[in-house]
């Protein structure tokens, strides 16, 4: 995710620059190819009813499955049956949140909430205050407060049955800091902090919150004085496991036996375990630190791939960590890992899953498989980047039993995606195809260091910024958004747009409906944009969005979508929801449900068990200005925050 004053600075999405050098067909080009040849393009554009004619992929059983009465188990219908009702928003250009009409949204837990310690208040940066911030939270106090920049989230329930959907843990990303805001409490462009205070107050300000909340008499949420309540920042002890712990490749100066990496940044979105543990995703880590020095050789081909340097929070002046040299250039390569988090244990250590890849993760969605093997599907959010998934070793349950982690012992794939509709996983395993020494590969661990290069070298398809994946719960079918690639110059898939500005969803059912195959068959769900055709959406007018980024399919089959960047119009994001089970070859039908206020991304998104309950995040809302969101204690200052979603009669949020 990127943020909107990068974009406001340089019309050029940072993301949308591609660092991948593969000559491998692009997913639009080959599915360009793929349909044109068989009269599916039509006078520039598709046809508005839909981009793929039938019969030209023979869906899987499981994805032409009718839908239940009602939309599926506990879903209920809407107004015109099938899986939405309620009725769409229009999109709003508001500083304030809206829902449809019959559902209450409320702010929760922004940034700066009290939460362990001693529950300092929050307090506003001040205008004119370089770097500490006198008049401002300090940084041990933002050590104890809710983070900046909500992202990814999971409600974790604490009791069984229908208390769990009362009381619960919830946990939540912080992706991400506005300098200016937080410390100067106003909008000041290209502000960065000048003290080793105001560095501190800024990593302190990432990292992930876990929060126990609960219903009230009322009906309203709040937040728990708990033992449980923790913050893990840029400078919480973790350590390593799986392939590339203690490797060459992750060992520092300070660190030199590479086991024991010092903190998470750009904590994105996220995914959890059938175990109870909670899976937060470094994404853009690759801007934090600066380069000082020419690097050369392995290091230099690291370094240019992953687009590291930039310090764009200016900590390389005040932490020696996040300073880059040819002496000690591995501290990058700490990061652009899945950490687990025990979420019920506030005193365990995050642990860095090697074995799953050093990318820019979006997220990890973690699926059980026949003969109960874990899968974990992820996107790398940059344009030219791929798709990949993990497979366990063996079943978790009896992995879990010997004392082992399903998320270090199993193989990673990256996705191919091919002409026919076809797809393969391709292993990226030492010593198979060009994965070898003579290639700069000498171990596993080296390939999961370098998991882009290796994927590019094994053929992987290169795709338009992969954000969120999701399974559908009830066909098994796997979703990706594509938010967008603005560097596109060619053809943009089976339409003329020459730079994929609004992005697209794809999906994929695994062969023989089983999530450890090596094979695939794909389908693209939606291009979104202006609607009716328009720049070749396949969505109608009133429904228009762009930038699809979050995802959640719910056990309705509901895919509820979050944007994030441009929308058709000028519109603020929104949050919209699709039926999942839409038969292949048609257009799905799609309602708007939630709008963000001035200046927001809309992301994260959570659910109590009983899914009465909805829990949403906006992210830096008045980025670029022209936001006082949420106004909580008389404070002007724009703070991300949680927004609660209830529907009013007690219903399934949806139905």
């Amino acid at each position: 995710m990127t943020t909107l004053h990068e974009r406001a600075a340089d019309p050029l999405d940072p993301e949308d620059v591609p660092t991948n050098p593969s000559t491998a067909p692009h997913l639009m080009a080959v599915a360009e190819s793929r349909l044109s040849r068989r009269g599916v393009l039509a006078g520039g554009f598709l046809a508005a009813a839909g981009f793929l004619t039938a019969g030209l992929i023979d869906p899987p059983a499981a994805a032409a499955r009718p839908a239940g009465p009602g939309g599926g188990p506990g879903g209920g219908g809407g107004p015109h049956g099938g899986r939405l009702g309620f009725q769409p928003i229009p999109p709003s250009t508001a500083d304030e949140v809206v829902v449809p009409r019959g559902y209450t949204a409320r702010p929760f837990i922004p940034w700066g909430t009290p939460i362990l310690g001693s529950f300092p208040a929050f307090v506003p940066g001040t205008p004119g205050e370089p770097g500490g911030n006198p008049g401002g939270n300090t940084a041990a106090q933002q050590a104890e407060q809710v983070g900046m920049h909500h992202d990814g989230m999971t409600y974790f329930p604490l009791h069984n049955g229908p208390r769990g959907s009362e009381n619960g843990l919830l946990v939540l990303n912080h992706e991400y800091t506005d300098e200016f805001y937080l410390h100067t409490g106003t909008y000041v462009p290209n502000y960065v902090p000048v003290t080793a205070e105001g560095v501190r107050k800024s990593q302190n300000a990432h990292g992930v919150a876990v929060v126990e909340v609960q219903r009230a008499r009322n009906g309203q949420w709040e937040v728990l004085r708990s033992r449980r309540n923790r913050r893990i920042t840029a400078n919480t002890p973790m350590s390593f496991s799986g392939p590339a712990a203690g490797h060459r490749l992750v060992r520092t100066a300070v660190d030199p036996q590479g086991r024991t990496p010092l903190g998470t940044v750009n904590n994105c979105a996220n995914g959890e375990t059938p175990w109870a543990t909670y899976l937060t995703c470094e994404e853009n880590f690759n801007g934090y630190f600066r380069v000082d020095g020419a690097l050369d050789g392995e290091n230099a081909g690291l370094a240019t791939r992953y687009g590291v340097g930039g310090d764009r929070n200016g900590w390389a002046v005040h932490d020696a960590r996040f300073r880059v040299t040819p002496q000690d250039p591995n501290e990058p390569n700490r990061f652009g890992w899945v950490v687990e988090i025990d979420p019920f244990d506030p005193t365990s250590t995050p642990v860095k899953r090697t074995a799953l890849g050093r990318l820019k993760h979006e997220d990890a969605t973690v699926h059980v498989s026949r003969g109960g093997r874990v899968v974990v599907y992820m996107g790398d959010d940059q344009a030219g980047e791929h798709v990949y998934k993990f497979v366990s070793a063996r079943n978790w349950q009896s992995m879990r039993a010997q004392g082992r982690s399903p998320l270090d012992e199993g193989t990673l794939y990256v996705a191919r995606f091919n002409e026919d509709g076809s797809g393969d996983w391709i292993p990226l395993v030492h010593g198979q195809g060009p994965l070898t020494a003579a290639n700069g590969y000498a171990d596993q661990g080296d390939v999961m260091v370098k998991t882009r290069l290796a994927a590019t070298a094994v053929g992987a398809t290169p795709m338009d910024r992969p954000e969120w994946t999701s399974v559908d719960p009830r066909t098994g079918t796997v979703f990706v958004t594509l938010t967008n690639n603005t560097s596109r110059t060619a053809p943009n898939g089976p339409n003329p747009r020459i730079a994929n500005r609004w992005g697209h969803i794809v999906r994929w059912d695994e062969q023989g409906g089983d999530h450890t195959a090596t094979r695939f068959r794909w389908d693209l769900f939606l291009l979104a944009g202006p609607g009716g055709g328009v720049d070749g959406s396949t969505i109608d007018a009133e429904d228009a969005f762009g930038s699809p980024d979050g995802l959640w399919i719910d056990p309705d089959s509901r895919a509820w979508i979050q944007t994030d960047g441009s929308q058709p119009g000028g519109v603020n994001n929104q949050m919209l929801a699709a039926d999942a089970t839409a038969p292949w070859a048609a257009q799905p039908e799609v309602r708007r449900f939630l709008t963000g206020v001035t200046g927001c991304e809309v992301t994260g998104i959570a659910v109590t068990p009983d899914r009465r309950t909805m829990f949403v995040n906006l992210q830096h809302p008045g980025e670029n200005g022209g936001s006082t969101w949420p106004q909580q204690d008389g404070i002007d200052t724009p703070r991300s925050a949680t927004v609660v979603v209830t529907k009013d009669d007690g219903g399934v949020i949806g139905s």
